[in-house]
C-alpha cells in the first residue's frame, strides 16, 4: 500500500536538505524531521545583532568540485571570503597555513631555499626513528620548532589526551607552502553565502514538509509508517540502539559573546595552539561577511568528551572504532528501505563539498532506480 510520503528524512544539515531537494525535484514528496528547533545542522546562524552567527562553528565553503560549486551558487550568492587563520603561542601571532611568512617569523628566513634548508635541518634528527606516536611521527614531519609551537598543544586539547598516547596516523602529512600565501585552502572556490547559510537551506528545502523538534529516535514506529523509505543522517550506532557498542566521538562547546566594541581580534578565525589556553580558537564572525556593525560577536571553542546529549564532531578512527563501524555497515546494509548519508551516518570528517557531493550521488542512485 503506497504512503503518504516517498521519503522520510532525518536530520535538515546539509546532506537532508541538499538530498530532499533533489527528490522534490524529481517528483518525490517528502517529509524532513528535525530534533532541533531549527533546520541547517551545524551549519545554522544565528542573527546577533545583524551578525551572522555560526552556532555550531565556523563554516566555510571551498571546493574545487565546480559541479558542487555551481550547484550551491544556483541557489544563494557567494561572498569573496578567503580563510586566512593565524596562530597565537605565548602572546605572538603566526601566519596559517604555515608557509613563508610563518618561516619569516620562526626563523627569519627570506628565501623558498633558506626554508626549505631549515625545515630539513630541523627533520633530520628525526629522520631515521619509525613513529609509534604522533608526537614522533609530527617531529619526524615538520622537526621541534613547528611541532612544539603550533600542533603539540592543539593537538592534545583537541584529542583530550597526550600526543605521545595517539596513534601516529592521526597525521599523516603537514602541509608546506613555500610562497608567501596565508589562504589556508588550495581550492579552487571559496566563500561563504551572503547572509549566512540559512538562506541556502530555506532554498533548499523550499516546498519541502519539515516538522522540526521531532526526535525521529523516540517516534520511529509512528514515523516509519509515513514514507516509502527512510534516509537517516544521524548515528549510525543509534539507529540501531548501540547494539554493538557506541562509537567514540570528540565534542565541542561554544561560548558565544556580544561585544560592545566594532573589531575585537582583526581576524575571523585565530587559533590558541598552548595545551594551557583552554579553548582551540577564537571566532569572530563579523569577518565572515565584512561586517561593519558597532558591535561584534566572538566565539570561544572548547573541545569536549563526548557524552550522549551532546553534540558529536569529530569521530574516533582509531582500529577499535573502525572494527565496530564495519559491523554497523554490515547491519546497515541489510536495511533495505533505509538509507545512511552524512558524517554521522557514515562516522567521517567531512567537508561541506564532500557532503553535497555525496548528497547528489545518493539521489541520482535512488532516482535511477526508482
Amino acid at each position: 500500500m503506497r504512503k503518504e510520503y516517498d521519503y522520510l528524512i532525518v536530520g535538515s544539515g546539509l546532506f537532508g536538505a541538499v538530498f530532499a531537494e533533489q527528490m522534490k525535484g524529481a517528483g518525490k514528496k517528502c517529509l524532513v524531521v528535525e530534533k532541533r528547533e531549527h533546520v541547517g545542522g551545524n551549519v545554522y546562524c544565528e542573527d546577533i545583532a545583524g551578525i551572522q552567527v555560526h552556532k555550531y562553528g565556523a563554516h566555510i565553503m571551498h571546493t574545487s568540485n565546480k559541479t558542487v560549486w555551481e550547484y550551491v551558487n544556483s541557489f544563494v550568492e557567494f561572498n569573496r571570503y578567503t580563510n586566512s587563520p593565524l596562530a597565537c603561542y605565548k602572546g605572538e601571532l603566526y601566519n596559517l597555513p604555515f608557509n613563508m611568512n610563518t618561516f619569516k617569523q620562526l626563523w627569519g628566513v627570506m628565501t623558498p631555499s633558506e626554508a626549505k634548508a631549515k625545515l630539513e635541518e630541523q627533520r633530520g634528527i628525526y629522520a631515521e626513528i619509525e613513529p609509534a606516536n604522533l608526537e614522533e611521527q609530527a617531529l619526524k614531519l615538520c622537526g621541534e620548532d613547528i611541532y612544539f609551537r603550533f600542533i603539540k598543544g592543539y593537538t592534545e586539547k583537541q584529542w583530550g589526551r597526550e600526543a605521545t598516547k595517539l596513534p601516529s596516523f592521526i597525521i599523516k602529512r603537514v602541509p608546506f607552502r613555500f610562497i608567501y600565501d596565508n589562504n589556508y585552502f588550495n581550492d579552487i572556490y571559496q566563500g561563504i553565502p551572503i547572509g549566512g547559510f540559512n538562506p541556502l537551506i530555506d532554498k533548499l528545502l523550499q516546498e519541502v514538509e519539515v516538522r522540526l523538534k521531532t526526535d525521529y529516535l523516540q517516534h520511529r514506529n509512528e514515523l516509519d509508517r509515513l514514507a516509502n523509505k527512510i534516509l537517516f543522517t544521524g548515528c549510525v550506532d543509534e539507529f540501531f540502539d548501540c547494539c554493538l557498542g557506541r562509537l567514540e566521538y570528540r565534542s565541542l562547546r561554544f561560548e558565544h559573546e556580544h561585544l560592545q566594541t566594532d573589531n575585537y581580534q582583526g581576524n575571523a578565525v585565530i587559533n590558541y595552539t598552548e595545551r594551557e589556553v583552554p579553548y582551540t580558537r577564537i571566532v569572530e564572525h563579523k569577518h565572515f561577511d565584512f561586517g561593519t556593525q558597532r558591535t561584534t560577536v566572538i566565539s570561544r571553542e572548547y573541545p569536549d568528551d563526548y557524552s550522549p546529549g551532546k553534540e558529536p564532531y569529530y569521530p574516533v578512527n582509531d582500529e577499535v572504532n573502525m572494527k565496530l563501524l564495519a559491523q554497523y555497515k554490515q547491519l546497515a546494509a541489510q536495511q533495505l528501505s533505509v538509507l545512511f548519508g552524512g558524517r554521522l551516518a557514515q562516522y567521517a570528517y567531512m567537508d561541506m563539498d564532500d557532503t553535497i557531493e555525496l548528497a547528489l550521488n545518493l539521489a541520482e542512485k535512488e532516482l535511477i532506480h526508482c
